[in-house]
């Protein structure tokens, strides 16, 4: 049901209490006007998360927004008590992500991302469960767990694969080069990062490119 859907059935409930006498429709119009409060909160929390990656990516000095995890934790809640485990999903990764790329807290951060990913798989939710495995993927490469990383990335760039986003699969074969070298393996790295690149050019995914580039320099 779209934004405007939502508010329109609210409206109608409204009346249909008001006018019908009939207060039980009220519940109904409070839990469609929740998951409408569930979903602006996750967006908000994304563009606030994408504020600071963007800053971050531009060499400017990046601070974390405190109204991010805020959002992020409202979202959840309401989700859960909409019993939508689709939401739950995404705003637990969402946590998970801030927690990990903003306050570098893998600790914190990988709770919430192995309870995305349950959650996901158990939906359906291949977008979601493959962004929860590429960051379980990155914890496992920062406690230099390889071979658990590397099964991580490769199974987040399937399901990225199978939803069409190969901008995604670009990304995650950044950090899998990361991981070839890391296990002296620098001939698949280079050959990664080769592929990888000529599918970002592709889909005009410019800041995986420059993230190619970096990691050209590093392996």
């Amino acid at each position: 049901m779209s934004t405007e859907d939502r508010i329109q059935r609210a409206r109608a409930l409204y009346e249909q209490a008001v006018y019908g006498g009939d207060a039980s429709v009220l519940t109904e119009a409070e839990r469609d006007l929740d998951a409408l409060e569930a979903d602006i909160a996750l967006a908000r929390g994304r563009i606030l998360h994408a504020r600071y990656q963007t800053e971050r990516g531009a060499g400017s000095p990046a601070v974390e927004d405190p109204a991010e995890l805020p959002l992020f934790k409202r979202a959840i809640a309401l989700y859960r008590a909409l019993g939508d485990v689709r939401g739950e999903a995404e705003a637990s990764f969402w946590i998970g992500c801030l927690h990990q790329f903003i306050r570098r807290d893998d600790k914190t951060a990988v709770p919430h991302l192995e309870l995305s990913s349950r959650l996901a798989a158990q939906v359906g939710d291949k977008p979601t469960r493959s962004e929860a495995l590429r960051h379980l993927g990155i914890a496992a490469h920062t406690a230099s767990r390889l071979d658990e990383a590397r099964e991580r990335l490769e199974e987040s760039s399937r399901l990225r694969r199978q939803s069409g986003s190969l901008p995604g699969v670009a990304s995650n074969m950044v950090g899998l080069a990361y991981i070839a070298a890391a296990q002296d393996r620098r001939a698949d790295a280079l050959a990664t990062l080769d592929e990888a690149h000529a599918i970002a050019e592709a889909h005009g995914a410019h800041a995986i490119v420059r993230n190619i580039e970096q990691a050209r320099t590093s392996i």
